[in-house]
């Protein structure tokens, strides 16, 4: 799985950051995390494709989040793409895309689905399963978990060597099948794969508190995205709107024994300030990044 951020500011766009938006390339597809305004115009920059994108997972209705989902849509279909798409979010979101569309004269080349989901929910999008825990906003908001599927084991070539068996089309036989046949005689093929590689795991979380749900969404994934729309010094500021701050964000890490951290949603007050923002949540947690618009993180890197 690869990321790339699209929009890496709070609340509204400024010279350095658009609002939120993040493109998840899953090799053949593609999935938007979220669709701020002026999601598809960072796409320009990019290597994305809006035909590629199968499904689009909104963690919450405000508009920051939002604003660029229908001219996305739009686009897609103008560009002549005519795969099925699906559009998962919290509810409301469906009469919002019905209302936008139809009052705008927008149609539409291609199948939309729109799934409305709850807190708990679980679906199975691109072999990938997805896993959608309620968070603590001032508005209802949501995260991901998202577990990718787990990859074939290893051929033991050393074993199937001393078998007598030359290497050729039959090894993969072995690793694909039950079983296998060799001169006359029957072998089980998992006593001559390595046990399946597990899948990455990526914990994508929307706007928040800390609370117990974030950390059911983060344990023990490779990659956790995490909101810090605030330094710990504006910790009263970031109660006050519904945000965690950097520290409250590498706290959660720490905890969860993440491979990575990436924080985002970052108030423009920190213009000018971003050495002194990174070194807050590196000091705290020194696998992290700040995600910057357009940077690129592949999980496992």
């Amino acid at each position: 799985m690869k990321l790339q951020f699209l929009g890496t500011g709070s609340g509204m766009p400024s010279k350095q950051r658009n609002v939120s938006g993040l493109a998840l390339d899953l090799s053949n597809v593609t999935w938007l995390i979220d669709c701020g305004e002026g999601t598809q115009h960072q796409m320009l920059y990019t290597k994305i494709k809006p035909r590629k994108v199968t499904a689009v997972w909104v963690t919450h209705l405000h508009g920051d989040h939002v604003f660029g989902l229908p001219g996305f849509l739009s686009t897609r279909s103008a560009l002549d793409g005519a795969s099925p798409l699906t559009v998962y979010g919290p509810k409301g979101l469906k009469k919002w895309l019905e209302v936008t569309l139809r009052v705008t004269g927008s149609h539409l080349g291609y199948e939309l689905t729109v799934i409305e989901y709850s807190d708990g929910d679980t679906f199975i999008q691109d072999d990938h399963l997805v896993t959608v825990r309620k968070l603590e906003h001032r508005f209802p908001s949501f995260g991901f978990r998202i577990d990718g599927p787990e990859k074939p084991g290893m051929l033991r070539v050393d074993l199937v060597k001393e078998l007598g068996i030359p290497s050729g089309p039959i090894y993969r036989t072995i690793k694909e099948s039950d079983q296998f046949e060799f001169e006359g005689k029957w072998y089980d093929s998992k006593e001559y794969v390595t046990e399946p590689i597990p899948g990455k795991i990526v914990a994508i979380l929307g706007d928040t508190i800390p609370c117990e749900n974030a950390q059911k969404l983060a344990d023990g994934a490779d990659l956790l995205v995490h909101e810090a729309t605030f330094m710990e010094a504006e910790q009263a500021l970031a109660r006050k709107y519904g945000h965690s701050t950097t520290r409250e964000a590498t706290a959660l890490a720490n905890a969860c024994a993440v491979g990575k951290l990436i924080v985002t949603h970052i108030s423009a007050r920190y213009v000018g300030r971003e050495e002194e923002f990174v070194q807050e949540v590196v000091s705290d947690f020194p696998s992290s990044l700040v995600a910057t618009d357009f940077l690129e993180y592949t999980v496992g890197d």
